[in-house]
């Protein structure tokens, strides 16, 4: 089995470099179909236009109903692309829409442009979209055969985000390394269909090094509302080091975890890398990881606000039943928890989920 690295074809970062988007589009195509959501057009919608009107190229707007599913997808492509004459999709939002824009894209044969306006998970870089139902159960992964085409992260946009979206993408950036340690461990096959290289094994671990070093300080200067160059650290590390560190070293049981945990209707209002986190954690005391690193980990999760107890989670109590249907998603046959370089199975698993909950009310002083 040979190793293999994939990446984006082009990642850009940098303040206002959405106001170049049309001059960026116009290299893939004529007509670009922008799915974005309502609420965001009405943020950056100038900028967008503004980029537009500087270039070849030409848009169509298509406002995107809020859930990655395959409902979703089917809509946008029976109502804006069947119907009409783009040639390249541009999907302006976060992970979800990002992940919409690129399957949308994959089905109807168009190269795509993913521009996050928040930093708050992995995905922009990835040549995969997650799948939920409409309810927003976790669905399937869909695997793409190729990366987009332009990544394009406008630092000026994302600082204006809520810092919390950062802060989740940090927790998703998180597990990058200790899902990436696993699946060497185990030899597993990564996302990129091949085994893991030492590239990728290196940038999983400088998404680490970067988020322990500058996730602090980046907190700090967005909840001031300032972009530092600490931010400009934890933009990059969230969405290119995170999204070519796990695609390219593969998923563990983090990841796994939070499929899990998409079954319980407390945990649905937290977001990705939040419950992420929370499966990193998991993860670490599944493989009972040295002392130093859990209180390393944990403490860094408690300074940027992650959450280290399922009550965080929105979980009030603890019902050993619903646990045990987190541990039976999170072990399902294909999902990546059999990636992890030991046996696993859902027993573990819910132990292992009621440890870390306590390990996390021992760190909090609770």
């Amino acid at each position: 089995m040979a190793k293999i690295l994939i990446s984006p074809s082009k990642y850009i970062q940098g303040p206002g470099e959405l106001k170049k988007l049309g001059q960026y589009v116009e290299n893939l195509g004529k007509k670009a179909l922008v799915l974005i959501t309502e609420s965001g057009y009405k943020r950056v919608g100038s900028a967008i236009e503004a980029g537009f009107n500087d270039s070849q190229a030409v848009m169509d707007v298509c406002y995107f109903n809020r859930e990655c599913s395959k409902v979703e997808v089917d809509r946008i492509i029976d109502k804006y692309v069947n119907q009409g004459d783009c040639d390249i999709i541009v999907g302006i939002g976060g992970g979800k829409l990002a992940d919409t824009a690129k399957a949308v894209a994959y089905y109807t044969k168009k190269p795509v442009v993913v521009c996050p306006t928040i930093a708050s998970t992995d995905a922009p870089c990835s040549a995969l979209s997650v799948l939920y139902t409409e309810d927003g159960v976790f669905d399937q992964y869909l695997f793409l055969p190729k990366n987009p085409d332009i990544v394009m992260m406008d630092t000026e946009v994302i600082s204006k985000s809520p810092v919390r979206l950062t802060v989740a993408g940090i927790g998703d950036a998180l597990a990058t390394y200790f899902e990436a340690r696993a699946c060497k461990a185990s030899g597993a096959i990564s996302c990129a269909g091949g085994k893991t290289t030492e590239a990728a094994v290196a940038l999983a671990k400088l998404c680490l090094d970067t988020l322990l070093e500058e996730g602090l300080k980046a907190k700090i200067a967005l909840e001031a509302g300032v972009c530092t160059e600490a931010v400009e650290k934890v933009i990059e590390a969230n969405t290119l080091l995170s999204g070519i560190g796990f695609e390219s070293a593969g998923l563990a049981g983090a990841h796994a975890i939070h499929n899990g945990l998409t079954a319980i209707e407390e945990c649905h209002h937290m977001y990705h890398g939040e419950k992420v986190a929370f499966g990193t954690l998991t993860q670490l005391v599944l493989e009972n990881a040295p002392s130093e690193e859990l209180e390393e980990v944990f403490n860094f999760c408690i300074d940027m606000g992650l959450p280290v107890t399922l009550e965080e989670l929105g979980v009030k109590e603890i019902d050993k039943n619903k646990l045990m249907e987190v541990a039976r998603l999170a072990c399902a046959d294909g999902d990546t928890m059999h990636n992890m370089p030991f046996e696993v199975n859902e027993d573990k698993v819910c132990n292992a989920i009621i440890a870390a909950d306590a390990m996390g009310r021992f760190f909090l002083g609770l």
